[in-house]
């Protein structure tokens, strides 16, 4: 009779399991259902907010279905981000995840509040770009060559400043390449970071396209290089890394969307094969091409495996860090 029960039970537990994987392709159908949430962890202005409102306005068009953007900064974008992270897994909590809150922040903060690569699934990837190494109008050096030597002869280092995680670490990446330390200064928002530089105060500063292209074209600034390979449409007068000399001095910062762990894999791939029409869109590409921005399309898996190589990448920059600062 107990092994009678036992059977039944097990046909049960079969049974139960079948119809929840039947339940899953229904649940991807009928999503959504209700308003979507697309979590930027920075204040509204930023590149990501950029990023986040043209995919918003875009996805809700095609999932005809309301998503609101929510600013939620802070923390270095370590607040919106644990938000997301523990956001019920049902696809109507997404966050826009870019490299200084997945592969960064891990190794800079003792406790961020999330595992990347545990608390999130990757949903699709949307754009990438370099950063700029830029200096002020007067600067007496003219290339990257120039400020290399520069930063070598200067009585207590040049001076460099950041406004994130990342962007620190770009700054530790050249000094690794050109054996020799620079003065780091950190600042809390890039308006300060802006005046400061622009006057003077300060040698160099790492800083990202979207923020740094309307203070080129209004003289404020000059750019040196851009951290990559090649040049952007954007600015197409300025070399690249590779161009002046430093093929290694490769720094790219990509952003994408993901999904709190445990999101159902169909909704996830829905909305990867959306998200991918919507780039695909001459208006979108043409948008984000202006702001400095590359196209990236890609799968969710090919999305998941470049935050796990980034991860490791900068962990190990990072790793560089510590050991200059003891």
């Amino acid at each position: 009779m107990k092994e009678r029960i036992l059977r039944l039970l097990r046909l049960a537990s079969l049974g139960l399991c079948g119809m929840l994987a039947l339940l899953t392709p229904s649940m991807a159908h009928a999503y959504p259902e209700r308003t979507i949430r697309l979590v930027v962890p920075n204040a509204a202005g930023g590149g990501t907010d950029a990023f986040a409102r043209v995919m918003a306005q875009k996805l809700g068009e095609a999932l005809q279905q309301t998503v609101v953007v929510e600013n939620k900064p802070g923390a270095q974008g370590g607040i919106g981000t644990t938000y997301g992270a523990k956001a019920a897994p049902d696809g109507y909590t997404l966050t826009i995840g870019f490299v200084s809150t997945l592969a960064v922040n891990p190794f800079v903060y003792s406790d961020i509040g999330y595992e990347p690569l545990k608390d999130f699934v990757a949903v699709a990837v949307g754009v990438n770009q370099p950063y700029l190494l830029v200096t002020y109008p007067d600067a007496p050096y003219q290339n990257l060559k120039a400020f290399a030597q520069f930063a070598k002869e200067k009585k207590g280092g040049a001076t460099f400043a950041s406004t994130s995680s990342q962007t620190e670490l770009i700054g530790v990446l050249f000094q690794n390449l050109l054996d020799t330390k620079m003065l780091y200064i950190p600042y809390k928002n890039a308006t300060t970071a802006v005046v400061e530089l622009s006057r003077g105060d300060i040698d160099v500063m790492v800083a990202s396209l979207p923020s740094a292209i309307p203070l080129l074209a209004a003289g404020k600034l000059r750019a040196l290089a851009v951290t990559g390979h090649k040049r952007v449409a954007a600015l197409p007068n300025v070399p690249s890394a590779a161009e002046a000399g430093y093929p290694d001095f490769e720094a790219n910062g990509w952003y994408g969307i993901v999904a709190p762990k445990g999101t159902p894999d169909a909704i996830v791939q829905l909305l990867n094969q959306q998200i991918n029409k919507i780039l695909a869109m001459p208006e979108v590409q043409q948008n984000l091409t202006a702001a400095g921005f590359e196209i990236q399309t890609g799968t969710a898996a090919e999305f998941a495996a470049l935050i796990e190589r980034d991860y490791h990448r900068w962990g190990a920059v990072a790793q560089t860090q510590k050991s200059m600062r003891k």
